[in-house]
C-alpha cells in the first residue's frame, strides 16, 4: 500500500499546477489586452480595455508567486534544475511585466502628454514579451532539461529551439484570444464588434498552433509517445483532442451569433484542455525526461508543514479574488473610469 510520503508530492503538483491554471486563466487575458492595444487605435476605446481589467489586474501574478513559492519549498530539486536552465527567459519575462506594470500606470499619469504614447508601447510590447516568454519556457521544459546526476549540465540556451519558438507565439495568440474574448464579454458597441472580428482570427490561430504543437510534443521523447498511443492509456487521452474540436465548433458559433460569455467560456476550455493535455504528457516527470516528482521533492515533515499554511491561506486567496472580479462584473463603457 502506498504511503503518506509517496502521496504528497502528488497533492502538492495538483496544487502546483491550479496555480498555474488560474494564472494563466487571469493574466492570460490580461496580457492578451495588452497586446491588442496594436489593433485598436481610437484612444478612448483603449481606456476602456484598460478600465475592464483596472480594478483587478495587481491580483494576477499572486499566482504566479504561489507557483514559485511552491517549486521553491516543495520542489527544490526541480526550481535547482529547472532555473539555471531556463534563466534567460525567465528573466526576461519578470522585466516585461515589472515594465508592462509601471507602463500601466504612468500612462494614467501622463494622459495627454507626449509621453503617454511612449507609456503605452512599454504596455504593448512588455505584455507581448512576457507572454511569449512564457511560451518559450513552457516548450523549454517540454523538450526536456540536460540533467546529470541531478544537476543541470546543458547550455544557456538550450531553451531557444524551434519548438520553444513555436510555443511562444502558441501562447501570444492564445492570451490575445482570451484577452480578445473577455473584451467581448466585458465592452458594447464599436470596441466589442471589433474584438468578435479579431477573436476569429486568432482563433484560427491558436489551433492551428495547438495542432502543430500536439503532432510534435510526441515526437520529442518516447515516453511522450507512448503515453498517447499506449492501450488502455488511448482511452483516457482520446478525447483531448475532440473536445478541442467542438470548443471551436461553439467558439466560431458564439462569436458569430453575438454571444456574449460563450466564447470566452469556449478559449478558457481550449486553455484547460492544452494543460490536460501536457498533464498526461509529462507525467509523472517534474523536469523531462528523468526526474520525476518524488526526485525533487522535499522531505515529507517539510512537505506536510507548507500543506498546512497553504490549507489555511489558499481558501482566502482565492475567496479575494472571486469576490473582487463580482465587484467589477458587467459590461464598461467610456463613462466609466479608472484613478
Amino acid at each position: 500500500m502506498m504511503d503518506f510520503a509517496h502521496w504528497l508530492p502528488i497533492v502538492w503538483a495538483v496544487i502546483l499546477v491550479a496555480a498555474i491554471t488560474i494564472y494563466v486563466i487571469l493574466d492570460g487575458f490580461d496580457l492578451g489586452i495588452g497586446m491588442l492595444f496594436a489593433l485598436e487605435r481610437n484612444q478612448g476605446r483603449r481606456d476602456v480595455m484598460i478600465n475592464t481589467i483596472a480594478p483587478v489586474w495587481d491580483g494576477n501574478e499572486t499566482w504566479m508567486v504561489l507557483g514559485g513559492a511552491v517549486l521553491y519549498g516543495v520542489f527544490p530539486g526541480a526550481y535547482a534544475t529547472l532555473l539555471p536552465a531556463l534563466y534567460l527567459p525567465i528573466v526576461l519575462m519578470l522585466l516585461a511585466l515589472i515594465f508592462r506594470g509601471v507602463s500601466f500606470e504612468f500612462r494614467i499619469m501622463t494622459r495627454g502628454t507626449a509621453r503617454e504614447g511612449l507609456w503605452e508601447v512599454g504596455f504593448m510590447a512588455g505584455s507581448g514579451i512576457a507572454a511569449f516568454s512564457q511560451g518559450a519556457i513552457l516548450g523549454g521544459v517540454i523538450q526536456g532539461i540536460a540533467v546529470t546526476d541531478g544537476a543541470f549540465t546543458g547550455g544557456a540556451l538550450d531553451w531557444l529551439t524551434p519548438f520553444s519558438v513555436l510555443c511562444g507565439l502558441a501562447v501570444m495568440c492564445g492570451y490575445a484570444l482570451l484577452g480578445a474574448t473577455w473584451l467581448v464579454w466585458r465592452t458594447t458597441d464599436v470596441l466589442e464588434a471589433s474584438c468578435r472580428k479579431w477573436a476569429a482570427w486568432l482563433a484560427v490561430g491558436l489551433f492551428v498552433g495547438i495542432v502543430a504543437v500536439s503532432l510534435w510534443t510526441p515526437l520529442l521523447h518516447a515516453p511522450y509517445l507512448r503515453r498517447w498511443t499506449d492501450w488502455p492509456n488511448i482511452l483516457f487521452v482520446a478525447p483531448v483532442p475532440v473536445l478541442v474540436v467542438v470548443l471551436g465548433v461553439l467558439l466560431a458559433a458564439g462569436l458569430r451569433r453575438g454571444h456574449s460569455k460563450g466564447p470566452f467560456l469556449c478559449a478558457l476550455g481550449w486553455f484547460f484542455l492544452c494543460l490536460s493535455g501536457l498533464g498526461i504528457t509529462v507525467w509523472p516527470y517534474a523536469v523531462p525526461p528523468s526526474l520525476t516528482l518524488w526526485d525533487v521533492s522535499s522531505p515529507p515533515s517539510s512537505q506536510f508543514f507548507q500543506l498546512v499554511g497553504t490549507a489555511i491561506l489558499l481558501p482566502i486567496i482565492l475567496t479575494y479574488t472571486i469576490y473582487s472580479y463580482r465587484v467589477f462584473r458587467g459590461k464598461v463603457t467610456e463613462a466609466d473610469g479608472y484613478h
